[in-house]
């Protein structure tokens, strides 16, 4: 039976944490191997469709060497709209399945990564062409975001803050890597709903100042 590595992507941590869009990837993906194979592992990196070193990404095509494994994913935009990107991961011999459309040959996938790139281009042009059109009539840009960002970072903090409550002082005494593995082994999740690693500890612990 055929073996397979899940890999996920959401944009943002708010995404992860919600489960907006990974509870969507999650089901398509299920659903697919429950009937095509194994699932072996799972990945995700919570990042942007537009930026391509992806740690996690590359931690699942590793095993996929390794395991003779193809990576599957839930749609393909979910994915990368580049066709450069796309083509790189096939061009490493890595078998990739779409549970969207599972049936889809390398060709076609290529063909559809084409498609979403020339997509994502217009939205980017139809997007300019609308904050110039604000801009111009006066309009201020850029409150949502800045609304948005204080109350992402407002969620970090309170998150650091409650995992910080968890962790005795003889505990904080000990390394990062010590740290990560009893969350780990108690089940504590991170914000994003993910594992959690010595940087992760690092990052939040330095949120409150440890």
């Amino acid at each position: 039976m055929a073996k397979f590595i899940a890999y996920f992507r959401v944009s943002t941590e708010r995404q992860g944490k919600s489960g907006l869009g990974l509870a969507a990837q999650h089901r398509k993906i299920s659903e697919f191997v429950v009937s095509a194979g194994t699932l072996i592992a799972e990945f995700c990196d919570v990042q942007s469709g537009k930026d391509d070193s992806r740690v996690e990404l590359q931690r699942a095509i590793q095993l996929a060497k390794r395991e003779n494994a193809k990576i599957v994913i839930a749609r393909l935009d979910r994915f990368s709209r580049r066709v450069s990107f796309i083509a790189g991961i096939l061009e490493q011999g890595i078998g990739l399945v779409c549970a969207e459309m599972p049936t889809a040959t390398d060709f076609q996938l290529h063909i559809f990564a084409a498609l979403a790139q020339e997509e994502r281009r217009l939205i980017s042009e139809r997007t300019r062409a609308a904050l110039a059109e604000a801009k111009h009539r006066g309009k201020i840009l850029g409150l949502n975001s800045r609304n948005l960002a204080a109350k992402n970072r407002k969620a970090a903090d309170e998150f650091a803050s409650q995992l910080r409550e968890k962790l005795d002082a003889d505990l904080l005494r000990r390394s990062y890597s010590e740290i990560a593995r009893h969350l780990n082994d108690r089940g504590i999740m991170t914000a994003t709903g993910r594992r959690f690693y010595p940087q992760t500890v690092k990052n939040y612990l330095t949120r409150v100042g440890e």
